[in-house]
């Protein structure tokens, strides 16, 4: 994932997720997050990075994240925590909604959904 900062989207995220953050030794703009089931997440540094927008108008998502969760109101709160924005909240909108919409410290987006 593109962004201004990976060693601190990365700790983002491995809080979020339970994994490590692994830093590249031989390249300090490239850092992944390991510890869960699929291929590692990986942050990398780009100059002049701009997050997305949501919904995307200008400069599109990239990139959209979906996490399942037991408990919307408690991971909201550990999100936002950890360094996360609302976005959308979903479920004020529809009372159906069973879906929540942030951002990480990088801007992009991802959902947090009633497992």
């Amino acid at each position: 994932m593109d962004c201004a900062d990976p060693v601190r989207l990365a700790e983002f995220y491995a809080a979020l997720l339970g994994g490590r953050v692994v830093p590249d030794p031989d390249d300090p703009d490239w850092v992944e997050v390991h510890g869960f089931e699929g291929t590692p997440l990986a942050c990398q540094r780009v100059d002049g990075y701009q997050p997305p927008e949501w919904p995307g108008q200008r400069r599109p998502q990239q990139l959209h994240l979906d996490f399942d969760v037991d408990d919307l109101d408690a991971e909201e709160k550990r999100a936002l925590g950890l360094g996360a924005t609302v976005l959308e909240r979903t479920d004020r909108l529809r009372p159906d909604a069973d879906w929540r919409v942030y951002a990480d410290p990088a801007g992009h987006p991802f959902c947090l959904c009633l497992h």
